[in-house]
């Protein structure tokens, strides 16, 4: 019976003991936590001693240091080194007291004292490192996989943790030598350096000197396919498309290879307005003979490229019926097939939009919906731009007719909801507002935000315009201008639109002409004018349907065309803060960003 008493009396104290050791935990983490560090260590003192758990080790020498009681904090570290002494973490602490005192010296002794006594051990290697980490001793880490290295006879040991570590310290040559050396031993790392360095690297230095490395590196090596990727990775990210092409073409050469890598950065010159490169690049490709891979391919990109220059901005009649020509010959070659499909596109607008030949693309198009291995898709969208030809055709019943081929074709889908918009524009180009109002109401809950928007406003803009006869007059004067526009005769359309406010004075257009003016000096690359329009918007119509638009366009006219980064980002600016609602509000934030230098 005594006995019993005596195990039960033992057992309560036992819970009573661990009871208040946890709570002494929980009210030490409590005062650590909000900065009472004299209470703190106090507590954790008292559970330390009792219980020598290392759990409380780091709290307890933490706050032995912030209270700046050194002596006790080396006297602590000292008795667990000794009794731990292949835990590094006493060692490294040990330092800590030093650095906290002041000593450099002392702690740079000690530190190095610690490297050159590790044994060829891999993993005692990195437990001091770790330690070093821990510690905040950054720079004795890395020493410490340098030493390792050297220990260990492998100087392609712990890669991967020196990375990490220059990574975190931003040193940016050392991170750049650790990747290439990497990259030697591994090109399948490529894409992952590439994403990586982008994230890191801030400015043109920065690249410059990756650039200078690399061009050491392949003195050494110059047969390392890597690096010779990486440096016109290099070229690209500082928009040399110059040297970028030139290092692409000595490399498809060396490796006789298809010119797959050429092909895919003719499409990056393009997006860049690289032209002359892209240009280049292509040619290289045709030459590579009539059986080469992209020949077909590369011919048409060129007419492609050729077209983009020649009808953006001032162009004469004479290269226009040389292009034409070109895509003739092209199609003579090649032949008309599934394959010069774009081709055969891409001349039926050049003729209809540019040469105003409506009746020779028709043709076009209509022999190219006969053509075999089409998908269902690309018929779809071949009748939508039938139908745009129809349209400048006047052939407006034919144009209504495959438009509504197509929406029934293509239900709830993309491709019939383009149809349902072109026809209901087309509905209010003949001055049918109510049809086309009715059509554009379905289409304000497409799936596309931009189709959905450009429903909105069309419908807004005849609700807003159609309060009397007079407006209604004006409208219809204004539709037949869009049609203008859309024909591509802005002369014609500019005369129209000017006449309307002699015609129709006080008429509620004014703001959607200045709009449809702006619109049209952008097409024939007249900024200053079309500045003058937008602007004109801003001031007298701050409230009004476009604008929100007129100065997003007006910002990326700064940005994009006349290069004034600054003026562009205070537009946009302008955007973020006076225009919440505005479906611009998310790209101009992007565009406010990328122009202030943040990382996106």
């Amino acid at each position: 019976m005594r006995n019993l008493f005596v195990l039960i009396s033992i057992l309560l104290l036992s819970i009573s003991v661990k009871g208040q050791l946890i709570s002494d935990e929980a009210l030490a983490a409590q005062y650590y936590q909000s900065g009472d560090l004299e209470k703190a260590l106090v507590l954790y003192q008292k559970l330390f001693n009792k219980t020598k758990d290392k759990s409380f080790y780091d709290p307890y020498f933490t706050c032995l240091l912030r209270a700046k009681k050194y002596g006790d904090a080396e006297q602590v570290a000292k008795r667990q080194f000794k009794n731990n002494p292949t835990d590094n973490t006493y060692a490294v602490d040990l330092g800590r007291v030093y650095e906290e005192r002041g000593e450099r010296n002392k702690v740079s002794e000690w530190y190095t004292k610690l490297i050159k006594q590790l044994p060829k051990n891999e993993f005692s290697i990195k437990n001091l490192a770790f330690a070093f980490y821990k510690g905040g001793a950054y720079e004795y880490s890395i020493k410490t996989f340098l030493a390792g290295r050297d220990l260990l006879k492998n100087e392609n040991a712990f890669s991967s943790d020196l990375i990490d570590l220059y990574r975190f310290r931003k040193d940016k040559g050392m991170l750049t030598q650790e990747y290439l050396h990497a990259l030697a031993l591994n090109p399948a790392l490529l894409e992952q350096i590439e994403n990586t360095l982008a994230s890191v690297f801030e400015d043109k230095q920065d690249y410059d000197m990756l650039k200078t490395t690399l061009l050491k590196r392949l003195q050494k090596d110059p047969q390392n396919v890597a690096f010779t990727e990486l440096l016109t990775w290099q070229f690209i990210q500082q928009k040399d498309f110059v040297m970028a092409l030139k290092q692409t073409l000595a490399l498809d050469k060396r490796l006789n290879e298809q010119g797959d890598r050429v092909y895919d950065l003719s499409k990056l010159l393009v997006d860049n307005s690289a032209y002359d490169q892209a240009i280049e690049a292509l040619h290289y490709l045709v030459l590579k003979g009539a059986d080469a891979k992209f020949y077909i391919q590369a011919k048409i990109d060129l007419l492609d490229i050729k077209t983009k220059l020649a009808t953006t901005g001032m162009y004469s009649n004479t290269d226009l019926l040389a292009l034409e020509k070109d895509y003739q010959t092209l199609l003579q070659e090649l032949g008309k097939n599934s394959e010069t499909a774009f081709a055969i596109r891409q001349l039926a607008r050049l003729q209809a939009y540019y040469l105003h030949k409506p009746n020779e693309a028709k043709t076009e198009m209509e022999g190219l919906l006969s053509t075999p291995r089409l998908t269902s898709s690309a018929i779809g969208q071949i009748k939508l731009e039938l139908g745009d030809v129809y349209v400048l055709a006047d052939e407006v019943w034919d144009a209504a007719l495959i438009y509504g081929q197509v929406e029934k074709q293509f239900p709830n889908e993309s491709l019939g909801q383009e149809a349902k918009a072109r026809n209901a524009k087309l509905a209010y180009y003949r001055g049918d507002f109510a049809w086309a109002k009715i059509q554009l109401d379905v289409l304000k809950g497409a799936t596309s935000q931009l189709m959905a928007n450009d429903a909105l406003n069309l419908s807004l803009l005849m609700s807003d315009n159609l309060q009397n006869e007079s407006d209604t007059s004006a409208l219809k004067k204004y539709a037949y201008a869009d049609l203008l526009i859309f024909k591509n005769l802005p002369e014609q359309a500019l005369n129209l639109l000017d006449s309307i406010n002699i015609l129709y004075p006080k008429n509620s257009l004014a703001d959607d002409i200045l709009m449809a003016k702006a619109k049209i000096y952008i097409a024939k690359n007249n900024y200053p004018e079309a500045i003058s329009q937008l602007q004109k918007i801003v001031t007298d119509y701050p409230t009004d349907l476009w604008a929100d638009d007129a100065v997003f366009m007006m910002a990326d006219i700064y940005e994009t065309k006349l290069t004034q980064p600054d003026k562009a980002k205070e537009l946009y600016q302008k955007i973020i803060t006076n225009f919440s609602g505005s479906l611009y509000v998310t790209e101009a934030r992007k565009r406010f960003r990328n122009l202030r230098g943040d990382k996106i």
